[in-house]
């Protein structure tokens, strides 16, 4: 491993930075108590800022494994049931209705078998995602209509989180719950349950539940004003022309500098490596953080445990293959390897491996798709000579 962390790794990150495929990237590999940092690149394109150990990344869809355990610690503690209906919470969502096809008109459904539930919702299959090749659908036309489609950090800059829902609850379900998966609106939808069930908001639920407790101190869903300059540019490349374009400004400009009026449990935090690197180490060890117990040892390998049926997998809208290697925990994915995380789309991606005790953590400033990008295949695929 020490020949891999110091000389795989670092070629890895310094290729895709040199071919300007990002202004750079931080990685974090950790196994037991040993850690290797290594950096390349700088935090903007201009090459003006060096990218640092503390730099704050929007780290996307890697925001779900967090509210995840969140999840867990209420339903340890019988506020939620993991099978219980969640009607009493989110009213929006009860009695649904679902189409008879995914291309049906609207009004061409029949009732759900079966109430939606926190796994469900954990599990991203409660009946709702977004379209992954859909084409042009009614369903799809409607969702956007309502703008009930999300993307970091929040679903719509003027909404509150009931008035999301309660647009999302106009609209009927793809398929039955338990019956398919379909990725990440089930995670906002998550969030607003959270906060109902604890009655906090999601930002002091996971302050005082997650973020205190493992010392999480750079993580949330704004940055305070003097932690601002260490906030990096976010880019996305042109598929046209290859250039890296800004997605959101660094510093005082960014999305990030206020906190939000709907925080998404989808996509909405930011977090820094050391802060990842404590949350991961809760779930590979079990659910500890020093001498104190987080989660039980049962919830911890419930959501590292593949919970998909073969219904849910056969029916999943993903990418292509997704599931042939893959299955879904609670709030992340596995592999049948053991492996266990997930990717933010922002450019970021955070994995454990049980069997060697590895943690890797990478971190950029340029999106990629989850699971797709070839630069975080590339580097778990350095881990793993």
């Amino acid at each position: 491993m020490a020949d891999v962390t110091t000389i795989e790794v670092p070629d890895v990150l310094a290729a895709y930075v040199a071919a300007g495929r990002a202004p750079g990237a931080l990685a974090v590999v950790s196994r037991g108590d040993d850690v290797t940092v290594e950096v390349a690149g700088t935090a903007d394109v201009e090459g003006r800022t060096p990218l640092r150990r503390d730099t704050i990344f929007r780290i996307g869809a890697m925001t779900v494994p967090i509210v995840a355990v969140a999840a867990l610690m209420l339903a340890e503690e019988d506020r939620l049931g993991l099978d219980e209906p969640v009607d009493l919470w989110l009213p929006e969502l009860a009695s649904r209705r679902v189409l008879r096809s995914f291309t049906a008109e609207l009004d061409d459904t029949e009732p759900a078998t079966t109430p939606i539930t926190l796994r469900h919702l954990l599990t991203n299959t409660w009946g709702f995602g977004l379209f992954f090749g859909a084409g042009d659908a009614p369903l799809r036309r409607a969702a956007n209509e309502l703008r009930v489609m999300n993307g970091p950090p929040i679903p719509e800059h003027s909404d509150s989180p009931d008035e999301w829902l309660r647009r999302l609850g106009e609209l009927p379900l793809v398929h039955h719950p338990g019956e398919g998966w379909m990725y990440s609106i089930g995670a906002d939808v998550l969030g607003i349950l959270l906060s109902r069930a604890s009655g906090q908001t999601l930002e002091v639920l996971l302050q005082e539940r997650v973020f205190d407790p493992l010392g999480m101190v750079d993580t949330g869903f704004a940055v305070p004003a003097e932690k601002l300059d260490r906030v990096p540019p976010a880019y996305t490349q042109d598929p046209r022309g290859g250039q890296l374009d800004v997605y959101d400004p660094a510093s005082w400009g960014s999305e990030w500098r206020e906190r939000p009026t709907y925080p998404s449990a989808a996509g909405g935090l930011v977090s820094t490596a050391d802060d990842l690197l404590a949350f991961a180490r809760l779930l590979l060890r079990g659910g500890r953080a020093g001498g104190d117990w987080l989660l039980t040892r049962q919830s911890v390998a419930a959501m590292t445990t593949d919970q998909l049926s073969p219904a849910a997998r056969a029916n999943a809208r993903f990418f292509p293959d997704f599931f042939s290697d893959h299955g879904w925990g609670f709030g992340l994915a596995v592999t049948p390897s053991g492996r266990f995380g997930w990717d933010g789309g922002l450019g970021t991606s955070c994995w454990a491996d049980p069997a060697s005790e590895t943690i890797g953590i990478l971190l950029t400033q340029r999106s990629g798709m989850p699971v797709q990008s070839s630069l975080y295949r590339d580097f778990w695929a350095a881990l793993d000579r």
